[in-house]
């Protein structure tokens, strides 16, 4: 039986990769995009690999847009085995710098748009008594750090709800796994936003500024989107899949720092590593 997947933002980066990876292990995979008009690599490499790949439109935030797009795959392929939330974006800035509806649009995107997804896949899923959920967190949804609270905020949002959502829908045959990308070499950075009305007093602009040089920096020997991608493709394979799974040298090392020293050995070790 075909298998079909449903991967989103996937205009570039890791759900570029992601959808191209599915496609090549055999999946029907639908690349969805808020922006189609951002489709032109995706589509070149899947026509020239004569990949089983079709790019949707989908928005998160738009309710009607994830019921479009939910509805199509159904009506096209009647199922639904792998549903990978990856839409997502950063906003760069200390709490005081950032408004409130900045913050809240952060969450819009990062963790309310997970929400409305598996509102429209997990009765598809429950219905066939199979399925997996991939919910790409980040390295940052278990270790804060400054600088970017919403975006750190709304990953650990999102591993909670993975968490919760293993035990509500393992009874139904379907798989929910984490995904923990360290820094990424992708556009992330050229996508990240910034506050809309900057403070230029502000006291946190040079702590920020560091910060996000020290990530910037990171970047440029980070993590291809590819491993990413292949991670996903591997734990799909497995029977009994992990909650989590760290992706990049740099989320391993953190992690295991984090596990290994007291809660402000590690704050000194992080202020050591990011500024």
């Amino acid at each position: 039986m075909e298998k079909i997947a449903l991967v989103t933002g996937c205009s570039s980066g890791i759900g570029l990769e992601t959808a191209l990876a599915l496609a090549r292990d055999g999946y029907f995979t639908y690349a969805s995009m808020r922006n189609t008009g951002k489709s032109s690599e995706i589509e070149e490499i899947a026509k020239k690999e004569n990949l089983p790949l079709k790019v949707i439109q989908l928005d998160v935030d738009n309710k009607d847009s994830i019921k479009n797009a939910i509805s199509q795959i159904i009506r096209e392929k009647n199922r639904l085995d792998v549903l990978v939330n990856n839409a997502g974006y950063g906003i760069f800035g200390c709490l005081e710098d950032i408004s409130v509806e900045e913050l809240k649009e952060q969450f819009e995107t990062n963790f309310f748009g997970v929400v409305r997804m598996i509102h429209e896949s997990a009765p598809i899923m429950r219905a066939q008594k199979s399925g997996s959920i991939v919910n790409v967190s980040s390295v940052a949804g278990r270790i804060g750090f400054p600088g970017s609270p919403a975006y750190i905020s709304s990953k650990f949002a999102l591993e909670g709800l993975s968490e919760s959502l293993r035990y509500e829908l393992s009874q139904f045959g379907i798989n929910t796994i984490i995904i923990e990308p360290g820094v990424i070499k992708s556009n992330f950075f050229k996508s990240m936003k910034f506050p809309k009305n900057p403070k230029a007093d502000s006291p946190y602009k040079e702590l920020t500024e560091k910060v996000v040089g020290g990530i910037k920096m990171m970047a440029e020997m980070g993590t291809h989107p590819k491993e990413v991608a292949n991670t996903i493709v591997k734990v799909l394979k497995e029977k009994n899949p992990l909650p989590r799974y760290p992706v990049g040298n740099d989320a391993a090392m953190f992690l295991e720092a984090k596990k290994m020293k007291t809660d402000i050995e590690f704050e000194n070790y992080l202020k050591k590593e990011l500024f």
